[in-house]
């Protein structure tokens, strides 16, 4: 994985190449709060740890068709045993699931879709999920990233003829893009509120793990608010205050729905921890009971955004961190090469009295570890929220500020 360089803004947005077209156009960033400490944890791509404040987690990346699986469609697994009452009663259920796994399954399989990239699946399989009857599901955006200008997207839901799709919007940020399809007649999923997501409650992951379709697994919510690093290249690299579950995803879940027993969506499956090379396990490892998605009102929003406009937009405060600095805390760069400035002049840090230099310890109260981790948690929040902010100055120094965030693209 490649760390975020120095000169790039922690907060700032990323430029789009130039010349995109509407299948490969990047969008910009919503957001969720955070609300705990993380643990540092984290066993990725053969890297020992973590970076400090955030776990490393690798892509679910989609899983190029083969003879082995391409022909294992409708392979559906389920966990009669694990049945239990639905942790919550959203007040306008999407679907009359009865509360058990097996219900549930019956009630969401129709809109959970496995995506193919390129001719018959050869640049990857993955899931997706309808959002609207009118034709758009959501995946991830590491899904369909790979696909060039001529590639087909084609999803197919059970029991339906496929359907080539377009990309509406595609969100590197949050790891979360939306497809169309010209069907007029769909069932789709809705989703819960981030905050009544309990830690232990029950989940159902659906999806296309090694691209067998329609295939169900559950566990429960492991862990709430953890800070997850994922992505091979600046440019794709996504930080998200994840749901951690320990329901088994695998490659070719990227982009399905995590669930309540309602039939809500209470993420979206998007990143797994994996048992490093160098532990002397062989290859890359599946599922160990690790996995991560994007919350439930983070995916929303975006989703919403790209819908509205094509584009979406994170938070940010308008300052470069210095990535060399091995302290506490995520330290505001002292200078920059070139035009740019280490605070944005007029932005919402420099309106606030955050100066080069400064160091930021903690966001309402969340002790921040390394600048990982800040970036992380500031776009968990949501354009126009207002964070108080513990800072140490140059001269050592501690006092508190209180930072408005804006959109990426203001």
């Amino acid at each position: 994985m490649t760390e975020p360089t120095p000169e790039r803004p922690v907060d700032g947005p990323a430029a789009p190449p130039a010349g995109a077209a509407p299948r490969s156009a990047p969008a910009r960033r919503p957001a969720r709060r955070s609300l705990v400490p993380v643990v540092l944890v984290a066993l990725v791509s053969g890297v020992l740890g973590g970076l400090g404040g955030a776990v490393l987690a690798d892509r679910i990346e989609p899983t190029p068709s083969s003879p082995s699986t391409a022909d294992q469609g409708q392979g559906q697994v389920e966990d009669p045993s694990a049945d239990d009452a639905a942790q919550s009663s959203p007040a306008a259920p999407p679907v009359q699931a009865d509360g058990t796994i097996s219900g549930l399954s019956r009630a969401v399989l129709p809109s959970v879709a496995l995506i193919s990239i390129g001719q018959d699946g050869s640049l990857g399989l993955g899931s997706g999920f309808v959002v609207r009857r009118d034709g758009y599901l959501v995946t991830n955006h590491h899904v369909i990233e790979g696909a060039g200008q001529d590639d087909p997207i084609v999803v197919e839901l059970p029991g339906e003829e496929p359907l080539e799709a377009e990309v509406v919007g595609s969100d590197p940020a949050y790891d979360i893009a939306v497809l169309r399809v010209e069907r007029e007649d769909l069932t789709p999923l809705a989703f819960a509120d981030s905050d009544d997501v309990l830690v232990g409650q029950t989940v159902v992951a659906v999806g296309a793990p090694l691209g067998l379709d329609s295939t169900v697994t559950s566990g429960i919510v492991s862990a709430k608010d953890r800070p997850v690093v994922a992505g091979e290249t600046q440019e794709s690299t996504s930080y998200i205050s994840a749901i951690q579950t320990d329901a088994a995803i695998n490659p070719g879940n990227s982009g399905g729905p995590l669930l309540d027993l309602s039939g809500r969506v209470v993420g979206v499956n998007s990143a797994i921890a994996q048992v490093p090379q160098a532990a002397g396990f062989g290859g890359r490892s599946g599922s160990i009971g690790l996995g991560f998605a994007v919350p439930a009102e983070q995916a929303d929003r975006t989703a919403t955004q790209l819908i509205e406009t094509g584009t979406s937009e994170y938070p940010v405060m308008g300052v470069l961190v210095d990535l060399t600095y091995t302290g506490d805390g995520a330290r505001v760069r002292r200078e920059v090469a070139g035009e740019e400035d280490p605070v944005v002049d007029g932005g919402p840090a420099d309106r606030a009295g955050v100066r080069p230099g400064d160091v930021i310890l903690s966001v309402d109260g969340m002790p921040i570890r390394d600048s990982q981790q800040l970036i992380v948690v500031l776009r968990s929040y949501a354009v126009g929220d207002t964070v108080e902010m513990e800072l140490r100055t140059a001269a050592g120094e501690d006092r508190t500020v209180s930072v408005t965030l804006v959109g990426s693209g203001d």
